[in-house]
């Protein structure tokens, strides 16, 4: 989801714009409050209006995903708990939502793998591979695309034949595809001698695992 621009936030380093978007969370959980709320939104649309340089409209457009569930949670919350409670959760989420968005916007997606892989590295001492987490991480989200596209082939096929109400026929070449796209990946990564034990065996089982 990395966009090239200029801006503060395009400069700082992974670390400070990781934790700020988690102190925005911790605030969020922590001290559920109208100030708190609203000092996280605040916080979030100036990271994106200004520190990534972000217009009003592509702001609003990366709630979209979300919008249906806040709406849903906002009208729940406002007729059981009242608006400003509603404000707050729905506030705060939408916040939180925002200030993840800056970092994976300004963050170059190896950059965030990298990241990523530095953070586990004091599990190593428990037997964790730090390198295989951030390849197995970086595999899945290539793999969104491709899995994505697969299922609109998928229900427009059904829906040619007039068997878009069979969830026999959506899923079935759904699932067959996506285990398909894993085997290829895996035969792929052992080709290239990636995801190996150091030991050399069991190379085909550890191969669908970092897959998977």
């Amino acid at each position: 989801m990395y966009r090239p621009g200029e801006g503060l936030l395009y400069r700082w380093p992974l670390a400070p714009k990781a934790a700020a978007s988690l102190g925005c969370a911790i605030a969020v959980v922590g001290w559920g409050s109208v100030p708190t709320t609203s000092t996280v939104l605040a916080l979030a649309l100036a990271g994106l209006l200004i520190g990534a340089r972000q217009s009003v409209l592509q702001t609003v457009r990366m709630l979209l995903p979300a919008a249906p569930v806040l709406g849903i949670l906002a009208l729940h919350q406002g007729l059981s708990q009242g608006w400003v409670q509603a404000f707050v959760v729905v506030g705060g989420i939408a916040g939180c939502l925002l200030a993840a968005r800056s970092v994976t916007l300004t963050t170059p997606l190896q950059v965030l793998l990298d990241g990523t892989a530095s953070l586990a590295r004091p599990f190593r001492r428990l037997g964790a591979d730090p390198e295989r987490f951030a390849l197995a991480l970086s595999i899945m989200l290539r793999s969104i695309p491709y899995l994505a596209g697969l299922f609109v082939d998928v229900r427009e096929a059904a829906r040619a034949r007039g068997l878009e109400r069979s969830p026999r026929v959506a899923v079935t070449p759904l699932v067959l595809g996506a285990v398909a796209y894993a085997h290829r990946t895996g035969e792929a990564l052992a080709a290239r001698g990636l995801g190996e034990h150091d030991e050399g065996d069991d190379r085909g089982q550890d191969h669908e695992r970092v897959v998977g």
